[in-house]
Order: C-alpha cells, then structure tokens, then sequence
C-alpha cells in the first residue's frame, strides 16, 4: 500500500523578497567558517564546562545554523509571484488607500517578507486580505482592534 504526503505548499514571494531570502543565505554561508574556526578555538582552551568562550562560540554557531535551515527551507518551497490581474490588487502590487483622513501607501507581499515600518504588508493580513482582488475606487472594509475602519483605494501600480 502505498502512502502518499501531501505536496507542499508554495509560498509566495516577490521577486526582490525572494532575492533578499539568497542575499542572506549567502551572507550566513559566508560568516559559517568563521563561527566554526573560533568554536574549534574554544574548544582547544580545555574545561569546556567553565568556558564561556566556548559556549559563546557554540551558541554563534548553532543560531546561525537555525537560521540557514529556516532560508533553505524557504527558499526551496519558496516561488517568486509576478502580479497578473493588472489593475487589481494582487501579491506585488503597490496600492494607495485612504481612510478618509490620511493616505498610506503599501506593497502587497507574501507573509515572510512583510515589515509594516517599510510599507509592505502581507496578503493575508487583515488589510492585504481585503484589499486582495479589488481595483481603484473600491471600498474595503477592515475589521482592526479598535473597531471597524473604511478604505478606499486611491490608486494601484
């Protein structure tokens, strides 16, 4: 009997996120034999139980493994989404909203690049799920904390 796993998922990213995700890998690639040399330093000092070089060392290394696999991982399950639907808000977009009082502007990105301070948001953040879809003159509704706000879509590129 044979037992299939489910395929697994995309996940979505644009193209300077994706690039951003090899940038970092490489960098962290780089620093690896660094963090391994002074490890085998540390190692070469003795009584490892009071070395607080060594544990330094180790705990260098082993972060910075963690977060080699994590960017593998998601750059093996990871595909750069080019927006499609021209005019409508999709994964890529750049969209202009106002709330009636002040006008923000956001890129539309996958979850694992999204950083509100820069003005990206994630698609399946309460906004970006919204605003998924819609075109120019829309009105969105989103249900944040504080209450329910209105946004309109000013424009989208």
């Amino acid at each position: 009997m044979k037992v299939f796993a489910p395929k697994p998922k995309r996940i979505p990213f644009t193209a300077i996120g994706y690039q951003q995700l090899l940038d970092e890998k490489k960098k962290l690639t780089d620093e690896r034999p660094e963090a391994v040399e002074h490890l085998r330093k540390a190692r070469e000092m003795g009584d490892l139980s009071e070395n607080g070089y060594y544990k330094a060392a180790r705990a260098k290394l082993s972060s910075l493994d963690t977060r080699l696999r994590h960017l593998e991982r998601l750059i093996r399950f990871g595909k750069v989404v080019e927006s499609s639907r021209m005019g409508f808000v999709d994964i890529g977009s750049v969209v202009t909203i106002s709330d009636g009082q002040k006008e923000m502007t956001y890129t539309i990105v996958g979850g694992y690049e999204s950083d509100p301070k820069q003005h990206t948001i994630s698609y399946f953040s309460p906004i970006g799920k919204a605003l998924m879809g819609k075109k120019e003159k829309d009105s969105v509704e989103v249900i944040i904390p504080s209450g329910v706000v209105t946004y309109s879509i000013s424009s989208i590129t």
